[in-house]
């Protein structure tokens, strides 16, 4: 299986640090190889255009920004949904892996 890239986005890109390890973990036990990595609002444009993506997630904190992001992110063919509230709130890597996953196929 391919590398895949997932990046999440919240508003300053530290609430997201501990889902994405707890996501790694679970990638890493399902023997994905994944690149996961959380940015802020503010860097997400650069890391769109620098890195080749395959999904976006974001945090429910930035949901309000989901239409911004979708102008983006349609002509590049990159699909992008809310992370579910309650995953988030209780840092539940697996299901928001399971999202990722869902997304990318």
């Amino acid at each position: 299986m391919a590398k895949k890239t997932i990046m999440l986005v919240c508003s300053a890109g530290m609430s997201t640090s501990l889902l994405v390890t707890k996501m790694q973990k679970a990638a890493d036990e399902r023997g994905m190889d994944a690149d996961i990595f959380a940015v802020s609002a503010s860097e997400a444009d650069n890391n769109i255009e620098s890195k080749n993506i395959d999904v976006l997630l974001l945090g429910p904190q930035v949901r309000f920004m989901k239409n911004q992001f979708a102008d983006k992110l349609a002509p590049l063919g990159i699909p992008l949904d809310v992370i579910n509230m309650s995953d988030y709130g209780m840092m539940n890597g697996e299901k928001v892996l399971d999202q990722a996953e869902s997304l990318m196929k």
